[in-house]
């Protein structure tokens, strides 16, 4: 009730004719005098000097018309930006993603994102898959992109790509030279795995695609996320099997090969949890279906 003595009052101090005011908010007369009367009555000040011909803001009317404006544009602003994030047209989104998400679909889905929602803020951070999950569980992100994905009933799932997979050796490896590469060619051949406590780990699914060809490594080194496994292969530790995505691009001491042999790929997920239903994160769930749709 008070605000909208201060939008009637506003009226009248622009106008200066109670007539014309009353015209302008689509009131009658009579209403609009008793609320400007009660306003003065309750700040206990005059804050118009009435004469038969006119009227004219005292001190305390010009002091009350300047900061009523600026109150009623604040609160205006503020019901807007209020409106915008929860519409999610504004606000804040934080997204977490596996390296090798860097090398395939993310970033056209994250670019997407942005022309839809350009005024939504977002948040980029890589990270393995088990700080992924321990960081959607305690809501440090709200949505974490890994591969092959997150064991957990509390998560929501979207799909958003699968992926063969392709060796990368180093450049000095003796089956870079070689016309075909099978799968049975990396026995007894050091494999670098990243492996995290997360379940499924990326370093599992391929443990389980070699035991299929019947394939035992001669040794293994362990990885901590993608970006460690791809230097250790590149400094000449062993061979791992990566993404086809990462062969879009040319890497320092890397070669990049198709080989024979079982190539179930391996998936890239996108997660929330399912009590978060801020409209930012929903609507990059619908876009996320939307963009694998197109893949």
């Amino acid at each position: 009730m008070y605000l909208k003595r201060l939008k009637y009052f506003i009226a009248v101090a622009e106008e200066l004719n109670i007539g014309r005011a009353a015209t302008r908010l689509d009131i009658a007369q009579p209403p609009l005098s008793r609320q400007i009367a009660l306003l003065e009555e309750e700040l206990g000040v005059h804050l118009f000097d009435r004469s038969r011909s006119q009227i004219q803001l005292t001190q305390a009317g010009c002091v009350l018309r300047d900061r009523a404006r600026e109150i009623i544009e604040r609160l205006e602003l503020a019901l807007s930006e209020t409106k915008r994030i929860g519409s999610g047209l504004a606000g804040r989104l934080s997204i977490g993603f596996v390296g090798s998400a860097s090398y395939s679909v993310l970033p056209a889905l994250i670019r997407s994102y942005r022309r839809e929602y350009p005024d939504v803020h977002l948040s980029l951070r890589e990270m393995n898959n088990a700080n992924l999950q321990r960081s959607l569980v305690q809501r440090e992100i709200d949505v974490a992109v890994a591969r092959p994905g997150l064991e957990d009933d509390e998560f929501r799932k979207e799909p958003l790509c699968v992926e063969k997979f392709i060796l990368a050796l180093p450049e000095g490896s003796d089956l870079s030279s070689r016309d075909t590469i099978r799968l049975a060619d990396l026995t007894d051949q050091t494999i670098i795995l990243s492996v995290t406590q997360s379940r499924p780990s990326y370093g599992a699914v391929v443990l389980d695609i070699l035991s299929h060809e019947g394939v035992t490594p001669g040794s293994t080194e362990l990885a901590p996320d993608f970006q460690s496994l791809i230097s250790l292969v590149s400094v000449g530790v062993g061979i791992a099997l990566v993404p086809q995505s990462l062969g879009l691009g040319a890497r320092p001491g890397l070669i990049l090969r198709p080989y024979e042999g079982y190539n179930p790929g391996i998936g890239l997920m996108v997660h929330t949890r399912l009590d978060n239903r801020a409209p930012q994160v929903m609507q990059f769930m619908d876009l996320t279906r939307r963009f694998a749709r197109k893949l």
